[in-house]
């Protein structure tokens, strides 16, 4: 636990193609549109002399960092490859920041990507294993949180159905979300059964994305624009797989729990709920969502439902979150979502976002859970 890279580094451009089934664009295409859109965003006309590195996190690229290099033609740089389950994008940027904070750069470009629609299947080809070694989707193995949870804290299928709601009405106010469709939570709980109690509102579709953004040294950020967003901490936490852990309770995430303690002595956040006015977390399902707001210390323990009820967690509430619509309404093209979490933090931060706007946020965090889930990346933003 470190306030070394606190205030140190800040971002000063951002960009994001549409996410979607983009069929007729291949990862190159979506690198430019989100790399260019980031250069634009941070004044820079001459890429080739303001960009010292490259890191890009992928989990599905055919050819890597020749991806971004032949796309953007950045070649005779320093250009890595991240890969971190789905806490890729976080981790990508995580390393970006390290290079500027550490003064082996100056400027370092992040990019997340992801095709996922390329490799021909509708959804995640991934199997997990129970500790019985029974094959489950992702699906099957995050629903199996919800009955323990239902039974012990008194929620239900109605607070799961609210936070879908809330994601899809969000989503409709983000012009780079792929679905725009709002929904009742009579539309949530009747739709077709994927796990009980998930339902496909209750799921994060896959798509195809990429997002980026620009960092620099914090005194050299004004030369890019006026309003930089300063990197306040940012963290990437493991812990035991929870399908062979015996002290896994199926109440809590373990590895947002250990990003959350060590990002927080980082920014100097002591009282979230307080101190963080917008977050975006890992919806890949309404679960998770709920069991985030916990883990991350916004709630105590077991008090969702209430918090869920009440709309604390709503565009107009007391602590916005999934501002864009999350995973719900963008997708999960893995390497590209901790990225796009970044890019809605810092137009929120600048004022910039539009409909979905939250007055007066401050401080930003995102959140990326990954694996089983086994690994977690959150970065918390804020402005001068």
């Amino acid at each position: 636990m470190s306030e070394s890279i606190r205030d140190k580094v800040a971002v000063v451009g951002v960009g994001c193609c549409q996410f979607g089934e983009n069929w007729h664009q291949g990862p190159e295409d979506m690198i430019v549109e989100a790399a260019y859109e980031a250069y634009a965003d941070a004044g820079i006309d001459d890429p080739q002399a303001r960009i010292d590195a490259v890191v890009c996190g992928a989990v599905y690229p055919s050819r890597g960092t020749a991806e971004v290099a032949e796309s953007l033609k950045l070649f005779d740089r320093p250009v890595s490859l991240v890969q971190n389950y789905c806490a890729t994008g976080t981790d990508a940027f995580r390393y970006g920041v390290a290079m500027v904070a550490s003064g082996m750069h100056d400027t370092v470009l992040v990019v997340g990507f992801d095709k996922p629609k390329d490799r021909g299947v509708s959804g995640p080809s991934v199997h997990m294993n129970t500790a019985r070694a029974l094959p489950m989707t992702p699906a099957g193995w995050f629903s199996l949180c919800c009955a323990r949870y239902f039974e012990t804290f008194g929620a239900g299928r109605e607070e799961l159905a609210k936070i879908a709601v809330k994601n899809h009405q969000n989503g409709t106010l983000a012009p780079k979300s792929m679905l725009k469709k709002r929904i009742t939570v009579e539309e949530a709980l009747g739709g077709r059964m994927i796990s009980w109690p998930f339902t496909l509102y209750d799921c994060a579709a896959q798509s195809d994305g990429a997002a980026a953004a620009i960092i620099t040294r914090a005194d050299l950020a004004r030369g890019y624009r006026d309003d930089p967003v300063l990197v306040k901490g940012v963290s990437i936490a493991l812990s035991p797989n929870p399908q062979t852990d015996p002290h896994f309770d199926f109440l809590a995430w373990k590895p947002t729990i250990a990003a959350a303690k060590d990002v927080y002595a980082q920014a100097g956040i002591t009282d979230p709920m307080r101190q963080i006015d917008i977050a975006q977390v890992h919806d890949c399902f309404t679960m998770t969502e709920l069991l985030t707001y916990e883990d991350l210390g916004f709630i105590e323990k077991g008090s969702a439902k209430e918090h869920i009820d009440s709309g604390t967690f709503a565009l107009d509430g007391e602590l916005p979150v999934n501002t864009d619509g999350g995973l719900k309404t963008f997708g999960h093209p893995t390497g590209a979502t901790g990225v796009r979490m970044i890019y809605e933090n810092v137009l929120q931060l600048q004022g910039r976002a539009g409909e979905r706007q939250v007055k007066n946020a401050t401080v930003a965090l995102s959140h990326n859970l990954g694996g089983a889930p086994q690994t977690c990346g959150l970065a918390i933003l804020g402005m001068e």
